[in-house]
């Protein structure tokens, strides 16, 4: 079965640093597109960083300089580069594989999502 398995979530301090990873079984990554999300109280859910699986990127203005997205396609494993981390970058963020495919003349859509991980940061 394909599974995604997020990690490297935690409490960081203003200014501060996170490699958040997010780890494929079952399939292989590069074949999907990635898009990391983030949910904070109070919040509707925001895509803040896409990577294609042709390696092309998109950020969030609210994370571009910031936030790096990236794969490492022999550990099949997918990060998010966090530096500069602001109190607002504080949330749970999901890491989503998408892959839409025709099979049989019918088109469908592949979606997996990670099981969130925290990240807040404080002084």
């Amino acid at each position: 079965q394909v599974q995604v398995v997020e990690s490297g979530g935690g409490l960081v301090q203003p200014g501060g640093s996170l490699r958040l990873s997010c780890a494929a079984s079952g399939t292989i990554l590069s074949m999907y597109g990635i898009g990391w999300y983030r949910q904070a109280p109070g919040k509707q859910r925001e895509l803040v960083a896409a990577l294609t699986s042709g390696g092309n990127t998109n950020y969030a203005d609210s994370v571009k300089g910031r936030f790096t997205i990236s794969r490492d396609n022999a550990k099949n494993t997918v990060y998010l580069q966090m530096n500069s981390l602001k109190p607002e970058d504080t949330a749970v963020y999901y890491c989503n594989a998408v892959r839409v495919t025709t099979e049989r003349g019918t088109l469908k859509a592949y979606d997996y999502w990670g099981q969130g991980t925290q990240v807040t940061v404080s002084s």
